[in-house]
């Protein structure tokens, strides 16, 4: 029996399904307020900006990070930022793209 032959849905002609390089954080440093510059494993870097996010929240939990203290206790561990063993953490797009939503 020959082998099936996979049918692509229609549509899926036009996507590109190449992978795109998935990126881990090297480093991140507070710069100010709620700020922080965050280096990229192939060598871009941003300053973002947690600020508006942060006050723009009603959880308190979120809003708990707007005592500058605690924001300052951010790690990177394996790629990843984020706060108190992830109790708070952002999309690797978002901090990539330099914009938390």
């Amino acid at each position: 029996m020959p082998p099936a032959k996979l049918r692509k849905p229609s549509g899926l002609d036009k996507v590109d399904f190449r992978y795109r390089k998935v990126v881990a954080i090297e480093s991140a440093s507070y710069v100010a307020q709620y700020r922080l510059r965050l280096r990229f494993d192939d060598g871009k870097e941003n300053l973002v900006d947690f600020g508006p996010f942060l006050t723009a929240s009603a959880h308190p939990s979120i809003r708990a990070y707007l005592d500058k203290s605690r924001f300052k206790q951010f790690t990177v561990e394996d790629g990843f930022l984020h706060w108190n063993d992830f109790e708070l953490v952002f999309p690797m797009a978002d901090l990539y793209a330099g914009t938390i939503q």
